[in-house]
Order: C-alpha cells, then sequence, then structure tokens
C-alpha cells in the first residue's frame, strides 16, 4: 500500500492500539497544569479514543450503524451510471466557489440586501454569538426558537444564548413544539448559500427547521461563509450529491430555500450572519484549502476504520461538530497544530484512503492529512526540549546512518525482543513502547537477524558462480 504521497505507507495494516501509541505521546506540561488547577483539560485523541474503546456496547452498536450507512450509500450511488462525473462536477463547482470567495460573498451580500434582508460578518465564534445575542434580543422576548445544525455547534451557540438569559427553544425536539410555533424568533444553520440570488438553502429530515422559516417573526441565520457557490445551475448537481453520499437518500426529505424578506411570507425580517471562525485560515494553505469543498455528507465517517470503534468525540475533543477523517482535517487546518489535541488528529488514521474513495466532491483526506502530520513536525522541531517521537526518531536516524551501528542495534534489540516473546510473540512491550502492543501483539523477531543469514550464505552463492 501507497501513502497519498505516493511513497510506502508505513501505517498500513496498524491495530487500533498501534495507532494510539502512535499518537497519544506523553502528556505535555500544560495539560498537566490545568489538571493541578482543577481547569477542564481537552484530550489528545488516544486519550479520549481509549475511554470509547472501553465501551464494547457503543462499540457494537457504532460497527452495525457504519455497516448499515455504507450499504445504504452503496446502493444509492449504484443507481447513477455517471457518479463519478457528479462527484468531478461537485468537486469543479467547490473549487469554483473557493478560488473567488471574496467575489462570491460580496455578491451574495448585495442579492440579500437587494431583497430585504441584511448579512452580518463574525470573525470568530465568539463575534457570531454576540451577533446573535444581539439580534434575538432585539426582535424578541427572550425566547429563541433554534434548530440545530453543524455550524451552531462549531459556535456553541445555543448554550451561549441560554447562558445570556434566553430561553432556547429546541426546535427539533417534540416536547414544546407549540412554544416554537409561538417564538418571535427563530436561529437556523445552512447547507448552501447561493451567490447570484441571495438564496439560503436548508437540506433537513425532520422538518424543525422548516417550522423555523415560516412562523417567526424574525429569522436568523448562520453559514459558514465556505457554503457559498456561484450560481442556481450549481445545486442541480449538489442536490444530489449530497443526500446520496451522505444518507443513501435520492433526494433529501425536505429542502427549504429562501432569499431575504417577502412582505407578507414568513419573516417580516432576515438576516444572515456568515462566520469565518478559521476558513479564512484554511483558505490560505494553498494545500489544506481542498478541506473547504466539504459539503458535511459525513460519508468519509461512515467508511472509516478509526470511527466505526471510536465513534465522535475523540474526533471533535472541543465539540465543535466537525467529526470523523475530515474533522481530523479540518480542525488543525482552522485552529492550528500548536496544541496537543489539535495536533494529535492528523495521526488519528491508517490512511487507507477509504474516505477520498467516497467523497462526493472528491477531497482528497488522506493526502491533507500527510501534509498535516508535517506541519506537526516541522512545528516540533526547534522545541528546547524535543518530544519523545523526535527524540527516538532521531536516534533512529542516527543509527541507520551507520552500518556497524545499525546492525549492532538490530541485533541487541531482538535479542531483547526475544526475552519478552511467549511461544512466539510479544504480548507486552516495556514503557511507552507498550501503547503499540495494548491491542495487538508482535512476532517475535528471529534467532537468526537477516544481515547474519546473509553472510553465512555468501560463501555458497561465491562458489556456484
Amino acid at each position: 500500500m501507497t501513502s497519498a504521497a505516493g511513497g510506502p505507507d508505513p501505517h498500513a495494516g496498524f491495530g487500533i492500539g498501534a495507532l494510539l501509541g502512535l499518537v497519544n505521546g506523553q502528556q505535555g506540561s500544560a495539560a498537566r497544569r490545568r489538571r493541578a488547577e482543577g481547569k477542564p483539560v481537552v484530550p489528545r485523541f488516544a486519550e479520549a479514543a481509549r475511554e470509547a474503546l472501553a465501551d464494547a456496547g457503543a462499540r457494537h452498536e457504532l460497527a452495525e450503524s457504519a455497516a448499515a450507512a455504507r450499504e445504504r450509500t452503496a446502493a444509492a450511488v449504484s443507481e447513477l451510471p455517471d457518479w463519478e462525473a457528479l462527484r468531478a462536477a461537485g468537486a469543479a463547482i467547490r473549487d469554483r466557489a473557493l478560488l473567488d470567495l471574496d467575489v462570491h460573498l460580496e455578491t451574495f451580500e448585495q442579492a440579500v440586501a437587494d431583497a430585504g434582508g441584511t448579512v452580518h460578518w463574525a470573525r470568530d465564534a465568539s463575534a457570531a454569538r454576540r451577533i446573535v445575542a444581539s439580534l434575538v434580543r432585539d426582535a424578541g422576548d427572550g425566547e429563541v426558537a433554534v434548530a440545530d445544525g453543524p455550524v451552531l455547534r462549531e459556535t456553541g451557540l445555543a448554550g451561549s444564548l441560554a447562558a445570556r438569559g434566553l430561553a432556547v427553544l429546541d426546535a427539533s425536539g417534540p416536547e414544546g413544539r407549540d412554544r416554537v410555533r409561538a417564538a418571535r424568533v427563530a436561529v437556523t444553520g445552512a447547507d448552501f448559500l447561493v451567490a447570484d440570488s441571495g438564496t439560503v438553502l436548508l437540506l433537513e429530515a425532520d422538518g424543525a427547521a422548516r417550522a423555523c422559516l415560516t412562523l417567526p417573526e424574525t429569522l436568523v441565520c448562520v453559514a459558514g461563509l465556505d457554503r457559498v457557490v456561484p450560481e442556481w445551475e450549481d445545486m442541480e448537481v449538489l442536490l444530489q450529491l449530497l443526500p446520496r453520499a451522505g444518507r443513501g437518500d435520492r433526494l433529501s426529505p425536505q429542502v427549504s430555500a429562501w432569499s431575504g424578506a417577502v412582505p407578507g411570507d414568513g419573516p417580516g425580517e432576515v438576516h444572515v450572519v456568515l462566520v469565518d471562525n478559521g476558513r479564512a485560515r484554511i483558505l490560505a494553505d494553498e494545500v489544506g484549502r481542498e478541506a473547504l469543498r466539504c459539503i458535511g455528507c459525513g460519508a468519509c465517517s461512515a467508511v472509516c476504520p478509526v470511527y466505526e470503534r471510536v465513534g465522535e468525540r475523540p474526533f471533535d475533543p472541543r465539540g465543535t461538530g466537525r467529526s470523523g477523517p475530515i474533522g481530523a482535517v479540518w480542525t488543525p487546518l482552522a485552529r492550528g497544530v500548536d496544541r496537543a489535541p489539535e495536533a494529535s488528529l492528523p495521526f488519528a488514521s491508517t490512511l487507507c484512503g477509504a474516505c477520498a474513495d467516497v467523497c462526493p466532491v472528491k477531497i482528497d483526506i488522506p493526502g491533507l492529512l500527510v501534509h498535516l502530520r508535517g506541519e506537526v513536525v516541522d512545528a516540533r522541531r526547534h522545541r528546547p526540549v524535543p518530544t519523545p517521537e523526535l527524540a527516538v526518531m532521531r536516534g533512529v536516524a542516527w543509527t541507520m546512518a551507520d552500518a556497524r551501528r545499525f546492525e549492532t542495534a538490530t541485533g541487541s534489540g531482538a535479542r531483547w525482543a526475544r526475552l519478552l516473546s511467549r511461544g512466539g510473540r510479544i504480548r507486552r512491550l516495556p514503557g511507552l513502547l507498550g501503547r503499540w502492543t495494548e491491542a495487538r501483539d508482535l512476532t517475535a523477531p528471529p534467532a537468526e537477524p537477516f544481515r547474519a543469514w546473509w553472510r553465512r550464505r555468501a560463501p555458497s552463492r561465491r562458489s556456484t558462480k
């Protein structure tokens, strides 16, 4: 197997235990300090994954749901003979939107204004929370209906509104639906923004958001600025890709589209809050910007062997709503790799390539993970005290640079390894190396190393010539 970079894949065939050993390392001083001060610590991938692995029931449910999702998606995709052409078209549409993102966003803002709506710009999650809270207070009576969505979870909006003393009504819950219908203000997310018409599109299954679009007096829509597409014709492709890749549906059960405010029809005020929150940073990365193609289908999670075993939380340590393989890419791209939780995510993968195979907009997730792994390593090179992994790799490089050193090291290592073996298997390595054997055994090395065997065979080879 080869990596996305084209060379041999050193991680092919890793068990989950070996993977956790690769990404875990030792606890940093900052994490220890926060624990000592009683502050919450955002876990690294391996720490959160180890807890998830201990829940056998959850793992069984994850495996069943992932298998069912793969089956549904495969069936839906097989119905379209031009599926690969649609994927290529979707990738081209998303790239075209990102290439001139500033132009399309300005076009969208003007179109929304022409339709009687208002666009607000939020640099980060904190700004988005402030803007939405201000709009809700100005237009409401202390109650706000919220239809949950990825960007709302990313910004922590519902919790923030509740913390500000507002009564947050869950539009997706069956309880209190009458109160939701009576709310004067509603907040929703968005799946796509059409620049040329100022249209916001929302795809859903339960109709919660649709109620928010029609009944309240004021509608606030929160959207990532990456969700813009140039024109309506682009939706012909994207509305075929998203439901089939995401849920295995031929069509989304409900598609709502609205452009600004229409007197006498729906909300009298419509506000669209465009959220950056790291997207501009991703766009500035010439390699990483490919991640902004994402249309939020979640197909990559259903085929990921790591996600199938550990679930959502280890991939999303801060609860931002980005999980699975795309979360392992998106979060470090948006937040950087200076902190341990983000730095651990690019290694939360076997690089098997299944996520790239199913992505409806052809995001090369394994290639982006390799790119980010390089950034993590580069960020650690200049630390005064090297990380354990870096120290080990420097030692390995020094050893392998000289034939005699290499032969001595492999000979001694093989002898020690055979002492640890039982029945030809090593079930537990000592110290930090033990993380490699937490969920898998290793084959004991042979009694005679290859180099010794080769030297012993050399005379017989010469005699046959």
